[in-house]
């Protein structure tokens, strides 16, 4: 079972639908997790910023923020944590680097949903083991190579 708790705090007529959130979040989850609780907040740049400021120390806003559910040993649960994401950002880069916007939004989705899941891009390795399992699953979607 998978449940998404979409907040929307930017008005942008572009985020997408939750039904879109939901398909790239499974995507994404498929052969790790039968169960997921997740929390999208879709923010303004001003809010994207001052989130980025508070838990990552920069200055300016971020197209993807994952908070991963930070459970006490031993407690298990199917709530894996929060995305958000800066909606302006995403528009301005997807138009930046000639991409569909709604192909950028399912890599920005399935991208900090495999941060939820631990993954990282911090080690030349682990980057690559990353946009691989990124690369798959955006193209089991349909969508091409984000890179």
């Amino acid at each position: 079972m998978l449940e998404i708790d979409l907040q929307l705090a930017a008005c942008d007529p572009d985020v997408p639908e939750l039904k879109q959130f939901e398909c790239w979040v499974a995507a994404a989850l498929s052969g790790s997790r039968d169960a997921a609780e997740i929390a999208i907040r879709v923010v303004d740049e001003e809010e994207g910023t001052e989130l980025n400021a508070t838990y990552r120390g920069y200055s300016h806003a971020t197209n993807v923020l994952a908070f991963p559910a930070q459970l006490p040993d031993g407690v298990e649960a199917v709530l894996l944590g929060d995305l958000v994401i800066c909606a302006p950002l995403v528009a301005r880069e997807a138009a930046e680097q000639g991409k569909p916007l709604a192909a950028h939004w399912a890599h920005l989705v399935v991208h900090g949903v495999l941060h939820l899941l631990g993954y990282d891009h911090e080690e030349e390795a682990a980057a690559e083991r990353m946009e691989s399992r990124e690369r798959e699953v955006l193209a089991a979607l349909g969508f091409p190579d984000p890179y």
